[in-house]
């Protein structure tokens, strides 16, 4: 999708804006809203540094949620499969309801594998649209560390051949080209990693309150 191509949307709506504007809505609860995308390999730690962010978030008093890409798999998202086009769908409807979140003034974290980079650029320019900041980290661990961790078991049963379509090993994965920020997950902590993301939130987020 190109920066001119609109969004999908259903015929004949229109979009209704919000009585109250968001700064008014913001000011008033103490809130600002941004996204943070984590995106990597399976395996590579995305998950284990939005935990440990959040816990900085929620000490400072931050309003936060973590939108887990298998969280979502089994409700908004059952629908879909894992073939590329499930895929970009996969992607699009998180990036839809991260926007919505962080337009609400939450700081919403979205540790999703989100291989493919268009995807991830359109996450991006929904954001921008809309006025809200969004910050994409990629978490980058070699292909070896990740099957040695193997936390679910996915990359031993796509080499035994009980698998298809797993990233890394028979579906690409596209690793951004123009990070905000990248995490040398094989070398750098959860706990570490958490802090260099929440100085670049704050740097980002000059003068807002909640940060």
């Amino acid at each position: 999708m190109s920066e001119t191509t609109e969004p999908p949307r259903s015929p004949d709506v229109v979009w209704h804006e919000e009585g109250v504007p968001r700064a008014e809505r913001w000011a008033s609860a103490g809130l600002g809203g941004a996204t943070v995308w984590f995106t990597g390999l399976s395996g590579s730690g995305k998950s284990t540094i939005a935990g440990a962010l959040t816990r900085l978030l929620v000490g400072r008093g931050t309003a936060t949620y973590t939108l887990d890409g298998d969280n979502l798999r089994h409700g908004l998202n059952g629908d879909l499969g894992f073939a590329p086009r499930d895929r970009v769908e996969n992607v699009r409807r998180v990036a839809e309801v991260a926007r919505l979140f962080a337009d609400a003034g939450i700081v919403v974290l979205v540790p999703v594998i989100s291989p493919y980079r268009e995807g991830r650029a359109e996450a991006r320019r929904l954001h921008e649209r809309a006025g809200l900041p969004f910050l994409e980290v990629y978490v980058d661990a070699p292909l070896a560390t990740c099957e040695e961790r193997d936390p679910k078991g996915l990359y031993a049963k796509a080499r035994a051949g009980e698998l298809s379509g797993m990233t890394g090993i028979d579906d690409p994965y596209e690793a951004p080209e123009h990070a905000d920020l990248e995490v040398a997950a094989d070398r750098e902590g959860p706990e570490e990693a958490a802090a260099r993301i929440l100085a670049v939130i704050l740097e980002r987020s000059p003068g807002r309150s909640v940060l």
